[in-house]
């Protein structure tokens, strides 16, 4: 009798065991289809969306628009030290954009207060660091060649070409703004021999057009060759952050843009700058014997605020 139910019990044992051996095998090869179906998926998702921003370049020459540019720069304390609006008409070109000043108003600290000054690049003393940078800052990230809205394309790589470099993974969809989207990650792929990827990330995609509507980046290795020209190597918390807008079948622009990082040199120079730039007013060119445009439609006056609380002094 013992030895029937030693039997026994050695029999239900090995029936556990292989019953629990063919869930974790059907678990294994589930979770492995899963993540095929879903490489697939995300691949096909953003190979959609890189067709239609390589098309987008030659689609967004046709428009001009508005632009309003806001930069600030801050102390260590966190007091604004230098801060400059600029607003521009933006015109298409054969190969890019041009970009027409059309308003400027600046402000620089000196002796504990903001003092207004009314052209780019002015100096108000003969070694003048922020007044250099924030000149740089400007043209570096927002007047990029060959870019038909003047942002540099690695620092959102969504372009078939930037893509070749990260690696991306489907997150999920949801409901975002009323409309259905991907929410797709991103991060340095092992296809970069020249480490040119720099950025993780992820971008929101609409369903229906396969298309960005917002896109978060963050420093993920080293720091970009241009940034290294312009600001060194002692950047901190660099990030970006783009949201777009449909405007037209097929057409999407990019209608605000923002970031922020510090900026430490030696032990005396350090900085937080800031950059908040949107688009508006867009109007359809007209093509004759001569370029001329449409006259661009009122715009709000009220330049984009990077912060959740305005400047102790804003520019009026």
């Amino acid at each position: 009798m013992r030895n029937n139910t030693r039997s026994q019990q050695q029999s239900d044992l090995m029936r556990s065991v292989l019953f629990l051996a063919l869930v974790s095998i059907n678990v294994l090869f589930g979770a492995s289809a899963t993540a095929a179906q879903q490489s697939e998926s995300v691949q096909v998702i953003m190979a959609k969306v890189a067709r239609n921003q390589d098309q987008a370049q030659g689609i967004r020459s046709a428009f001009v628009y508005s632009q309003t540019l806001l930069l600030r720069f801050k102390r260590g304390d966190g007091k604004t030290c230098r801060e400059e609006l600029r607003e521009f008409t933006v015109a298409p070109t054969s190969k890019g954009t041009h970009k027409t000043l059309t308003r400027f108003l600046g402000k620089y600290l000196k002796a504990g207060k903001l003092v207004e000054y009314t052209e780019p690049g002015y100096h108000y003393k003969s070694f003048d660091l922020d007044s250099d940078l924030m000149t740089g800052f400007a043209d570096g990230f927002t007047n990029q060649d060959n870019s038909r809205d003047g942002l540099a394309a690695d620092l959102f790589p969504l372009t078939s070409q930037e893509q070749k470099k990260y690696v991306f993974t489907l997150k999920g969809r949801e409901v975002y703004r009323t409309k259905q989207v991907y929410r797709v990650s991103f991060k340095p792929g092992k296809n970069d021999p020249h480490e040119e990827a720099s950025w993780a990330g992820e971008v929101v995609v609409d369903v229906s057009d396969c298309q960005p509507v917002v896109v978060t980046t963050r420093l993920a290795q080293g720091i970009p060759f241009y940034v290294k020209t312009l600001l060194g190597s002692n950047v901190h918390h660099l990030g970006f952050k783009v949201e777009y807008q449909k405007f037209d079948e097929n057409l999407w622009f990019p209608v605000s843009y923002g970031g922020e990082f510090k900026l430490k040199v030696l032990f005396s120079y350090k900085r937080t700058m800031i950059i908040a730039l949107s688009n508006s007013g867009f109007q359809r060119a007209k093509v004759t014997t001569s370029l001329t445009f449409e006259e661009p439609s009122a715009t709000n006056d009220t330049p984009p605020n990077p912060e959740s609380s305005p400047p102790s002094e804003p520019i009026p």
